[in-house]
């Protein structure tokens, strides 16, 4: 058993065997497939380790981004996570984020106290907040959209498109010719 199975998963579900990846909530870095689904799933986790959900909504996030003229896509996961992170922090729960290098945010929710440095399927698990690094770009080889979200310890040194274009160099600054996208 290691230190992430105890925070992610209850005692009952320990001694069931079951895989952290039966709680774990994958969303695109776009948003969710139909409205509501992550909070349910964050009121569900919390509702396993005995706490009352009743606060975990995400309504007003998405009630107010419809209200925004500036919103752009993918800015709604980013306030539905920081809305839910701090809902959870006053329910003895935290938000964590398995950093694949991918533009999908697989999201946990472990009780609050985890300790540094932990993994899943070799990637690092981070609480939301701890600020990953988001790169975006456009190949300039191809012209295929490209999204890494970077743990703070990572660089993409050495990375290529799947085209075959190189991106960055061996210390993970971008090549003459790519552009990061803000």
């Amino acid at each position: 058993m290691t230190e992430l199975d105890e925070l992610v998963l209850t005692p009952d579900e320990r001694a069931r065997g079951v895989d952290i990846d039966r709680v774990v909530f994958a969303m695109d870095w776009s948003g969710e497939e139909s409205p509501g689904l992550l909070a349910a799933f964050v009121a569900e986790r919390v509702r396993a380790f005995g706490a009352d959900p009743a606060d975990v909504d995400d309504t007003v996030v998405r009630r107010t981004a419809e209200q925004d003229p500036t919103l752009r896509r993918g800015d709604l996961p980013v306030r539905q996570l920081d809305h839910l992170s701090a809902v959870l922090a006053g329910l003895d729960c935290t938000l964590l984020l398995v950093h694949q290098g991918d533009d999908a945010y697989t999201v946990l929710v472990a009780r609050t106290g985890e300790p540094p440095e932990l993994t899943h399927r070799d990637s690092p698990v981070l609480p939301w907040g701890a600020e990953p690094t988001l790169v975006c770009l456009d190949c300039p080889g191809c012209g295929q959209q490209l999204v890494w979200q970077l743990p703070p310890d990572e660089t993409l040194a050495g990375e290529r498109c799947d085209c075959g274009t190189p991106l960055f160099d061996a210390d993970g600054r971008p090549l003459p010719g790519v552009t990061l996208n803000d």
